[in-house]
């Protein structure tokens, strides 16, 4: 082979090469194929949580974040047929909730409530009451290194078990006054050692642990509820359900009694108000002397006792007939049949007798 072949080869490898790095690599076959599935997959899922979105009137996000996995089937297990839970990427969920915006407007919003490891949760039960029953279902654990905050985490005022010693350099550390109290260290004012969403160091949580303080609740955290257009967040849908129930019936009272008061009817206060009018209706006519059909009989007698009031301040002899007569003569008293009044008893009606002629 002659030096110019070589050369002329060498130049066409060149060229060659020169021009595979210009033009734009075409992906493989099996590479196009992996992806369309990926892309297919996706799509799936995206399909069915919108499909469980138009299906379910409550829409949920949970956080799984730190559950273990035989916690969460047990759960899974006894919300079964009342709850579903669907896992998937934020993104694909992100997409679906957006997707259905003009259907369900505000569900969109859920996406920016996603917390640690956010899920999809669908149910028809109230939200108040699944959130309590999710809340009983939570066990309390102590707060690993690296781990975010739930709430925020606060040292409680009060006795410790340390001696004194290198533990009241830890506790003022992170801002906790501290004293001797009987030989032990105690914790004078309650201090926020961290922010709900801060990440606990190594050190704090190892402090907290030895404090008995368990910040973790272990189980399914429901962050926000979507129902109807409204976004129902955590703390909206942690109530007591005693107190919710006792400051219920407190309002209807004030609101019964203040309809009452100011004469605003109401289908529960319409009754008592005309209740109330009648008989003020009543005392107002009969103050007034007004005939009326219900308060004549009352006026009747009104007017009989006020006769009698008047007679009592006459004269016997300036009195009617028979107001006297009313006023003077005793009641009358029948005989027993068949039984002749003995002398004693003559002799008492002659005395009465006497009497009312000197009258």
């Amino acid at each position: 082979m002659s030096t110019e072949t070589i050369h002329q080869d060498g130049e066409k490898i060149a060229a060659e090469h020169a021009e595979s790095q210009t033009k734009p690599q075409q992906p493989s076959k099996i590479t196009a194929v992996h992806k369309a599935h990926i892309a297919t997959v996706k799509k799936t899922v995206v399909k069915e949580l919108e499909g469980l979105c138009r299906k379910y009137s409550i829409v949920g996000i949970v956080n799984m974040q730190n559950l273990p996995t035989k916690q969460l089937q047990n759960m899974r297990e006894s919300m079964r047929g009342q709850v579903l839970i669907r896992m998937s990427k934020q993104r694909l969920i992100k997409i679906a909730l957006n997707d259905l915006e003009k259907e369900k407007k505000g569900i969109s919003l859920l996406s920016e409530y996603f917390r640690g490891m956010p899920a999809l949760l669908f149910t028809e039960e109230n939200p108040f009451t699944l959130f309590q029953n999710l809340k009983k279902n939570k066990s309390k654990a102590p707060i690993k290194g690296g781990q975010t905050a739930p709430n925020d985490i606060v040292v409680k005022a009060g006795p410790t078990d340390f001696a004194p010693g290198p533990v009241i350099g830890e506790l003022g550390g992170f801002g906790i006054q501290t004293g001797v109290e009987g030989g032990k260290v105690a914790i004078k004012k309650d201090r926020v050692v961290a922010k709900e969403g801060d990440v606990v160091s190594n050190k704090l949580a190892g402090l907290l642990t030895r404090l008995g303080i368990e910040p973790m609740e272990i189980g399914l955290d429901l962050v926000a509820v979507y129902e109807k257009g409204d976004i129902l967040l955590k703390k909206v849908l942690d109530i007591d359900p005693d107190e919710y129930r006792q400051n219920m019936v407190a309002a209807a009272t004030e609101s019964f009694n203040l309809a009452f008061n100011t004469s605003f009817p109401t289908t529960d206060t319409i009754g008592p108000l005309v209740v109330k009018a009648v008989a003020e209706a009543r005392a107002v006519a009969y103050s007034q002397d007004i005939l009326a059909d219900e308060i004549v009989p009352d006026l009747m007698l009104k007017a009989y006792n006020q006769a009698l009031s008047v007679a009592g301040h006459l004269p016997a002899d300036a009195m009617p007939v028979e107001t006297a007569t009313a006023k003077s003569k005793p009641a009358e008293t029948k005989a027993p049949e068949n039984k002749p009044e003995g002398p004693k008893q003559e002799e008492k009606k002659r005395e009465e007798g006497r009497e009312q002629a000197k009258r």
